[in-house]
């Protein structure tokens, strides 16, 4: 592997934000008088006019640079800012200023990333060789790396296979083909007790309790109370999510079984839905496809991810609002009034996953750089929302539907965030006081939804559920 060094090159002329500053050295501020007074008995001073030398005013041949030192060569410095640049640095106030400039110095740094300082080139022959000889060790490496993150795939699917009785037998009980045993009950209660010595048990079923078969809405309870699915899920997905009946995890096929992605890396999580009023599909499924190599980091990195095509029962899309217009004839005056739809947040958007641009489109400059970051973050959502769907709800989903699990959620946000909140405090901890109580309010959030996502709760007044029988010709 090769040593990268940064390349330090001239940056180009650009005019400052801020006037220079020129600050006194130290040492002239102690006895000033008696420096005043040795300064003045050998420099002449106009007191009618008296101007401190700067590079502006200062001409070349009189200053003391000139003398057998070297000339400069930082480009020169605009005093004074325009009044837009100005107006700018105003609205911004300190914090606004410090952070453009931190942007324009880290964007000037990620131009440099990667480059080569020669550094390596310059070195011996034989020490170069070296270098080859390291980096032909870290391919032999990295192909054990592969060979092992596969065959950890392998052991994640043989244990799988041996907790699909135990997922069965789940299943059965949620919805409502069998109860829980004697034997279960007591095992469920006594590992409650052992976490919690206050945990009260659950008291044995009477003849005056309701007769109620499973468990009521338990996969919607426990998608809901996974932080980042939460912000996905509005009020109409969850009237559809209430007639979810199990979600299931599988790995793509083994070379030579059959399948299309069969012998490729990756795993489907499916769906299972009852019957219901809004599509017709008893199942629908996402499929995330790793790639073949593992990357960089020594993990397998998703390729690309493809879910089922819903197929939506009339006006029944909850990826779409629609709304009504009415249009004039201007020949006839008669008025109709017409459907329109657009696309709107829904948790159903999870099995139309966005799709990367091609590398060529992107060299070409035909993907517009909002519409690549919008589908970065997009993709980013996507792929968590997929990983935490394999790792923590389905294995752990009852922990999801009594909300124990969201005790982890939360420490694992507070890790995640508490040094940059002692770095706010530390900073910004005055100006922002009289907030801070609201944003300690404010719940944690482990996957922030993608913030073009957003917009109002699906089903906005006079969007949702339009009658087809007013949008007749009048």
């Amino acid at each position: 592997m090769s040593i990268r060094h940064p390349v330090l090159t001239s940056a180009p002329q650009r005019k400052l934000l801020f006037p220079l500053v020129l600050s006194v050295h130290p040492h002239l501020h102690h006895n000033k008088g008696t420096n005043e007074r040795k300064m003045s008995a050998n420099v002449p001073i106009n007191a009618s006019n008296i101007t401190a030398p700067t590079p502006q005013n200062t001409p070349l041949n009189h200053a003391p640079i000139s003398q057998g030192l070297s000339r400069p060569t930082v480009p020169d410095i605009s005093e004074e800012p325009d009044a837009e640049v100005a107006e700018e640095i105003s609205t911004l106030g300190a914090a606004g200023v410090q952070s453009a400039m931190l942007g324009m110095v880290q964007g000037k740094l990620a131009g440099l990333v990667g480059r080569s300082s020669g550094y390596v080139e310059s070195l011996p022959v034989p020490v170069r060789r070296n270098v080859e000889g390291l980096k032909g060790i870290q391919i032999k490496q990295t192909e054990l790396q592969n060979q092992y993150k596969r065959e950890c795939l392998e052991l994640e699917r043989k244990y799988l296979e041996l907790q699909k009785p135990l997922y069965a037998r789940r299943h059965e009980i949620i919805i409502g083909t069998s109860s829980a045993t004697t034997e279960e009950i007591e095992a469920g209660d006594a590992a409650a007790k052992a976490e919690d010595s206050d945990y009260e048990s659950v008291p044995a079923a009477t003849d005056d309790d309701e007769a109620v078969k499973g468990i009521p809405d338990f996969w919607l309870t426990a998608l809901r109370n996974h932080p980042g699915l939460a912000e996905l899920i509005t009020e109409r997905d969850a009237e559809a999510l209430a007639y979810l009946k199990d979600i299931t995890l599988s790995y793509l096929p083994k070379t030579g079984e059959e399948g299309e992605l069969a012998g490729k890396p990756g795993f489907t999580i499916t769906f299972h839905w009852n019957e219901n009023p809004f599509f017709t599909d008893a199942t629908l499924t996402k499929t995330y496809i790793y790639q073949e190599e593992v990357g960089y980091s020594g993990d397998f990195v998703y390729d690309r991810a493809v879910g089922s095509k819903i197929a939506w029962k009339e006006d029944k899309d909850l990826t779409r609002e629609w709304e009504i217009k009415k249009q004039r004839n201007k020949n006839t005056n008669r008025t109709r009034l017409v459907r329109k739809s657009h696309p709107t947040a829904s948790f159903f958007n999870f099995f139309s996953p966005p799709v990367m641009p091609s590398d060529e489109d992107i060299e070409s400059g035909d993907v517009d750089p909002d519409d690549l970051d919008e589908i970065e973050d997009r993709l980013e959502v996507d792929y968590q929302v997929g990983e935490d769907l394999k790792e923590k709800i389905i294995p752990r989903a009852v922990d999801y539907f009594t909300g124990k699990a969201l005790e982890y959620e939360l420490v694992d946000s507070d890790d995640e965030f508490d040094e940059d909140d002692d770095e706010d405090e530390d900073e910004e901890g005055d100006e922002f006081d009289e907030d801070s109580d609201s944003d300690d309010d404010a719940p944690a959030r482990r996957i922030p939804p993608s913030k073009r996502r957003g917009g109002g709760p699906a089903g906005g007044s006079g969007s949702a559920n339009v009658n087809p029988e007013e949008c007749k010709q009048q």
